[in-house]
């Protein structure tokens, strides 16, 4: 054994063992990666987060509040010590003050209900979010396959165009061809060296598209499991009229309405009075601050009790109610609207999944047709009655039918994902 061949086999057995130790994901392992590690989806979990502070904000406004305060005062001659010390030269003083609401038209429990349906739109938005991520994942994974199996043909083509090489070569260099026939298939070969070349930085950029989408940016050092083998059925005729009712769009919007519709409320609240009391405890230390006995010590405290009643104010108040119904009206259109268009894009993803069905069969028929006249093609040849170049037509119409079946393959895939996308059950 020589030294070249003790080199390829030590640079096989190194391609097989880095092989063997990069993962292969599945599309369940890169929709979980993605739920767990995409950007997107972790953005949408911090505006839940502080979708849920908010609610403990809006739930703090019913409890009372406590202020407290401190201040110092050093008056310089002639104020200080004036009216016989009645003015002191120096005091501190600190107050505390306790104010709670007793009644507020509503607002308190209309602004709790308000911050609730906030961690509400907050989740759906996240729904929304992941739907998408998970459809992107969906389509850069079965990108992937497709790029892989469009490689595997590029060497399959690349071996036929190598062993036509070899018959014409054979019959040039024994002068029953002109040299023109090789060179048609040596200038084929060529092209298809770079069509693999590609292909492999191909499959470079695709994995970097489903790396990225599920968390794992910048990594190529991975495996797909699936490949374009498989069943590919076609849906059932079946009514999609409500279909789109699980979408989290409308889920979202409608939730959107009732914020709409609590604003409105509030709003309204505006028309009624307000009942809120407070208590305020003072201290005060100085020579003398004592108004009463002349003491250095003094402390006392305070109580209000205020009602706030609206009584006109030339129908600024109604003018906002009946803008906000107007908003609500508006949002209700919008949520008919986005109802009736995710019914379409459901039928729509309906058809073309079916139509893709219909692509891959007859894709399949093509590439059996391809086959049989690949086949005869290279039987004709070998027995002297056609020239390498119908041989290089067929071998090149069958080049072509084998990559349009591995096209409608995948598209049946993407359109799969993208059919239960619309219709909600994407998880």
């Amino acid at each position: 054994m020589n030294f070249r061949i003790i080199c390829t086999l030590a640079a096989a057995m190194a391609v097989q063992k880095a092989s063997a130790q990069s993962p292969v994901l599945t599309i369940a392992d890169c929709q979980q990666m993605a739920v767990t590690q995409n950007k997107k989806i972790k953005a949408a979990q911090y505006r839940i987060d502080a979708a849920n502070a908010a609610v403990q904000s809006a739930n703090a406004s019913a409890y009372p509040s406590i202020d407290g305060s401190v201040m110092g005062v050093y008056l310089g001659k002639p104020i200080g010590g004036a009216l016989n010390g009645m003015i002191p030269e120096y005091a501190g003083s600190a107050a505390v003050s306790v104010t709670q609401p007793i009644y507020a038209g509503g607002k308190i429990q209309l602004g709790k209900a308000a911050a609730a349906k906030g961690v509400a739109i907050q989740q759906e938005q996240k729904a929304l979010s992941t739907t998408e991520v998970l459809f992107n994942v969906n389509k850069a994974y079965w990108q992937v396959v497709q790029v892989k199996e469009k490689i595997i043909l590029a060497r399959k083509y690349e071996e036929m165009l190598q062993g036509l090489q070899r018959e014409l070569k054979n019959a040039y260099d024994a002068g029953l061809i002109y040299k023109n026939d090789l060179l048609r298939v040596e200038v084929n070969l060529n092209e298809a060296s770079l069509q693999l070349r590609q292909a492999h930085d191909g499959l470079v950029m695709a994995k970097l598209a489903l790396a990225q989408v599920t968390g794992m940016a910048g990594q190529t050092d991975f495996n797909v499991a699936d490949s374009v083998s498989g069943d590919f059925p076609e849906l059932a005729a079946q009514d999609l009229t409500a279909a789109a009712e699980n979408r989290p769009e409308i889920r979202l919007l409608n939730q959107v309405l009732e914020v709409e519709q609590l604003q409105r409320k509030l709003l309204k609240a505006d028309f009624l009075p307000t009942f809120g009391v407070s208590a305020s405890g003072i201290g005060t230390a100085g020579k003398k601050v004592n108004i009463s006995n002349g003491k250095d010590l003094m402390a006392s405290w305070y109580g209000l009790a205020s009602i706030n009643v609206p009584i006109f104010d030339w129908g600024k108040k109604a003018g906002k109610v009946k803008e906000q119904s107007m908003k609500i009206a508006a949002r209700q259109q919008e949520l008919d609207n986005t109802k009736e268009l995710l019914n379409l894009e459901v039928q729509q993803a309906y058809l073309a999944l079916n139509q893709s069905v219909k692509k891959i069969r007859t894709s399949r028929l093509s590439l059996e047709q391809a086959a049989e006249n690949l086949k005869l093609a290279n039987d004709r040849l070998k027995a002297g009655t056609i020239t390498g170049k119908d041989v290089l037509e067929a071998q090149m119409i069958w080049q072509q039918a084998y990559s349009s079946t591995i096209d409608s393959k995948v598209e049946y895939r993407i359109q799969e994902a993208a059919y239960r996308k619309a219709t909600g059950t994407l998880h």
